[in-house]
């Protein structure tokens, strides 16, 4: 069927012709077709085919060659006429309409918008159809079929977008690459000028790379690794329509060194904080082999310890305490101790205090006096040192003599010495002369690189005769060469044992020192009759730092590791890298001591690689890092006691004598820094003092004030008190010095026991004591406690008329009277000989004799409460005018003969103890040295004897 227009009236009733007659309807519509061909002879014309663009966005196609349709009719009306344009297809969104029927003219347009990314092209038929024959025939007549192919034109509405929104590339340093990468952005748009990209541009500026038309970006400079390790730059995209790109892209070059193999990811500096136990050094650290064809690994990690201490962190305690804790035999000698008052041959030798380190430049020699060692070695014993010698100055090696027993005049014989000559170390023990006059082994020379190395070794020379052994830093050897010679023949001529040079004294005009020593000594001790066992010698020159694995078990499969014997060097092996690695990462520093030296520990690791086949094999570059052990937070070692008491002459005339320091206390503190509880506020953090435990290493008791009287008094401790307690003391008239490596506890328990005795206390007024502790010989060291110990002196009243002079007569004090016809009072009155004591003593004594004559009489008296309430309040004021009191300082004091007396007694002992003691610690002190009574207070008849008597049976209130 026709479109709409096409529906025309048919021709006969355009004509007027009727269709009702029945019989003559067919024979009618014969007649119009046969009027109808006579008037619409032909068939409308168009072209055969049509070329047609249209805009996207836009309605109107643009034909070539126009739409126009002809008919020969022309011009008869309706057959002549062109009313229609059929489009042939499905769904198409075009139509054609007619603009003019005489001319046949028309137009092909767009139903909806049209877009080119969905539909670039549209091909379909299209027909011209005429009028007919009139305006109701249906008689009409269609063209032939022509071809439309219509383009889509692209309009430029979309932007360049980049198909990643980020790009990254690793390049190498040192080179200019081509290409490091390519980016690339699409256009939605649908013709090539607008859905192509034309251009790339970088837009960060000042970066050394550059982007051609396809995308390339390249750099144009050679780039650094130590310069900058990264570049980030941007870059847009424009299409063909200069049209940029909607969003930047991010491109992110990293820059990476040229491969060299060796280990990554590794810290040069390691911290360590003291008491954090083992620390890894390496926890995330692996190799780098740039595909290096390798079969197996060999990794050794060194820790340089050689310039702290004596080689490394070791236990800082003197050379007794050291070789105490190690379990070494009693007996040991110490040839270079610290300078004191008893140990005065190293004063003059230069030495590091806070290691007990000598140091020899060449023209110092000490004489160590005679009876410190015995002349006599026996034939076993051991010396040992610590030893730092380097190659001997000049061209002509000397003898440099470290220990030396030679004579001390007329002749040069050497009994004994130990010395280095030519980096050999050369010990000489020349017999003397008994049964046999035979040869004898006397020389015994060991030749070792460390003895020249300036390094600091550990040296033990063990001698059981004829045998000699040697062990340097626990291992042992054998002398290489072994001399003998004649014993020496017995003489008269004392001998001078020497450190640091060898005595000559003969064969020269003047003795003299001779045979230098050029290095350093520590610890240089000699134990005749005893020698050493390898454990002892491990112990003593075992170090306290050192490196560690943690946990073993957990090490790869085919791991070989090694340590020597100090754990500062540590070899592993293994033939999977990753296994290496992994077993490098559990590598740690450990230091077992409490303070550590502080300071840089040097750490190396070396590798050695194996490759496949003839492959020449990469070069591992060391490892080059250090430790840095913090400082450890310093101890306050503090000291705290009753600090001045009194004690009865009696006292100190016992056997027990008087126990100097019964309530002292250590106690070891550090400050620790606190943050304020308001975190908003900025004030400074406060510092709280925290209790820590460590151990002491000697405490000294000094006697202030002159050295002790070994015809009257000394100090005396029990050795059962020392032996359990694993510790040891000297004693002397100057003090008392207790060593040994203990804690804080043992020391207190052993101070506590410390006796002052003396058998002739009348002339004695008081004692003055110091001790000073200290940890880690000396590195910390307590405050000084002092003590003050007076003597209380017996004194007696008796009947008399005045009051004699106490030694002096204050002149605020005067003489007390009471009515004659009162008795006399005696009694015996304890009063310290300094004459400060005195007056406060005798004052006091008067107060409180009244006080407890009337406590008495209100006890045995109730009738009197009014009198003796009275005499209370005037016990400051009491009428003396006639009371007598004599004193007579040799008078003995006698027992009390009844039971009232004693009762009195006890009272009145509370009053002389409260004035005995300058604290309520000094009452603490003499209820450990006695038991208490129910009230908490002692009794002993030894203190008893001087206390007071009174007689009030005459005494009226």
């Amino acid at each position: 069927m026709l479109p709409g227009r096409l529906c025309w009236v048919p021709l006969l009733l355009a004509l007027g012709v009727g269709s009702g007659s029945g019989n003559g309807s067919s024979g009618g519509s014969r007649r119009r077709r046969l009027l109808a061909a006579k008037v619409n002879k032909h068939k409308p014309w168009i072209e055969t085919s049509y070329h047609g663009v249209i805009t996207e966005n836009n309605d109107t196609v643009i034909l070539d060659p126009p739409l126009v349709a002809l008919d020969k009719d022309a011009p008869v009306p309706f057959a002549g006429e062109i009313c229609a344009f059929k489009i042939h297809g499905q769904e198409l969104p075009f139509e054609a309409v007619v603009l003019n029927k005489t001319s046949g003219e028309g137009r092909l347009r767009a139903k909806s918008p049209i877009d080119c990314e969905l539909q670039k092209e549209y091909t379909f038929i299209i027909q011209a159809y005429d009028c007919g024959a009139g305006p109701r025939e249906t008689a009409w007549k269609k063209s032939h079929k022509a071809v439309v192919h219509i383009q889509v034109k692209d309009v430029n509405e979309f932007a360049p977008t980049f198909k990643e929104p980020a790009y990254r590339a690793i390049v190498t340093e040192g080179k200019i690459y081509d290409s490091i990468l390519q980016v690339e952005a699409i256009d939605e748009d649908c013709s090539p000028q607008y859905s192509q990209i034309c251009n790339y541009e970088i837009v960060t500026t000042d970066v050394p790379f550059a982007i051609d038309r396809n995308g390339n970006i390249r750099n144009t400079e050679k780039l650094s690794y130590d310069k900058q390790r990264q570049y980030e730059i941007l870059v847009t995209a424009y299409d063909c329509g200069q049209k940029p790109a909607a969003q930047d892209t991010l491109v992110q070059v990293d820059v990476k060194p040229v491969c060299k193999p060796g280990w990554q990811d590794w810290t040069k500096r390691i911290e360590y904080q003291p008491g954090s136990g083992s620390v890894p050094l390496f926890p995330s650290i692996h190799l780098e082999t740039c595909d290096g064809a390798v079969s197996s690994l060999q990794v050794t990690a060194e820790l340089q310890t050689n310039y702290i201490g004596k080689g490394c962190d070791r236990e800082t305690y003197s050379e007794k305490s050291l070789q105490k804790l190690c379990g070494a035999s009693s007996g040991i000698i110490d040839l270079l101790p610290s300078p004191s008052a008893a140990t005065n041959w190293t004063a003059g030798l230069l030495v590091d205090s806070s290691e007990m380190i000598f140091k020899f430049d060449g023209r110092q020699g000490a004489k160590v006096p005679d009876g410190i060692v015995p002349k006599n070695l026996t034939d076993q014993f051991t010396i040992t040192m610590w030893m730092k010698h380097g190659p001997s100055p000049g061209l002509r090696a000397e003898k440099e003599t470290i220990l030396c027993n030679s004579d001390k005049t007329e002749m040069n014989r050497h009994h004994y010495a130990l010395y280095v000559h030519n980096c050999r170390l050369v010990f000489l023990l020349r017999k003397d002369f008994d049964q046999a006059d035979t040869f004898r082994p006397a020389e015994f020379h060991w030749k070792l690189d460390q003895i020249c190395d300036k390094e600091w070794h550990y040296y033990v020379i063990n001698v059981e005769f004829p045998v000699v052994t040697l062990y340097m830093d626990g291992a042992t050897y054998e002398p290489y060469l072994v001399t003998n010679d004649w014993p020496i023949h017995p003489s008269h001529i004392a001998m001078q044992l020497t450190v640091g040079a060898c005595w000559q004294g003969g064969e020269v005009t003047k003795p003299r020192f001779a045979q230098f020593f050029h290095g350093s000594l520590a610890s240089l001790t000699i134990r005749p009759g005893k020698m050493e066992s390898q454990k002892v010698i491990s112990c003593l020159q075992a170090c306290k730092e050192g490196l560690d694995i943690n946990s073993l078990e957990s090490l790869g499969q085919g791991i070989k590791y090694h340590f020597n014997p100090s754990q500062s060097i540590l070899v592993m092996e293994g033939d999977d890298i990753g296994n290496v690695n992994r077993a490098l990462q559990k590598v740690s520093y450990i230091n077992s001591r409490q303070f550590p030296t502080a300071g840089v520990r040097r750490l190396r690791v070396s590798s050695k690689v194996q490759c496949f086949g003839e492959d020449v094999c990469i070069s591992i570059p060391d490892v080059d890092a250090y430790v840095m052990v913090l400082q450890a937070i310093e101890p306050q070692i503090t000291l705290r006691g009753t600090d001045r008491f009194w004690r009865p002459a009696s006292q100190f005339e016992s056997a027990r004598g008087v126990i100097l320091f019964p309530d002292i206390k250590i106690v070891s503190t550090f400050a620790k820094a606190e943050a304020p509880g308001d975190l908003k506020t900025t004030a400074p953090k406060s510092a709280v003092l925290e209790e820590m435990l460590h151990n002491l290493d000697f405490c000294d008791i000094l006697v202030l004030g002159g050295d002790l009287d070994p015809r009257q008094e000394c100090l005396e401790l029990s050795h059962s008190e020392l032996h359990q307690r694993h510790l040891d003391a000297t004693n002397s008239t100057a003090g008392y010095s207790i060593y040994g490596v203990g804690s804080m506890s043992r020391y207190e328990q052993v101070l506590r026991h410390i006796r002052y005795r003396n058998w002739h206390p009348t002339s004695l007024e008081a004692r003055r004591f110091r001790i000073k502790c200290s940890e880690l010989n000396g590195r910390y060291t307590s405050n000084e406690f002092n003590l003050e110990v007076s003597v209380l002196h017996e004194v007696r009243v008796s009947d008399k008329e005045h009051v004699n002079h106490l030694i002096v007569q204050p002149p605020f004090l005067q003489s007390v009277h009471h009515p004659e016809s009162r008795s006399s009072i005696q009694r015996s009155s304890v009063v310290p000989s300094i004459a400060t004591v005195v007056i406060i003593i005798s004052v006091c004594m008067l107060v409180f004799v009244v006080a407890m004559g009337v406590y008495r009489v209100r006890i045995a008296h109730q009738h009197f409460i009014q009198e003796s309430e009275a005499a209370k309040e005037a016990e400051m004021d009491w009428d003396d005018s006639a009371l007598t009191i004599t004193v007579n300082p040799m008078e003995k004091h006698q027992e009390p003969g009844h039971g009232e007396e004693e009762t009195e007694g006890e009272e009145e002992e509370e009053a002389d103890e409260d004035l005995s003691s300058s604290s309520s610690d000094s009452d603490d002190s003499e209820e450990e040295e006695e038991p208490g009574t129910g009230r908490g207070r002692h009794e002993q008849s030894g203190a008893r004897q001087a206390q007071l008597e009174w007689d009030d049976s005459t005494l009226p209130y």
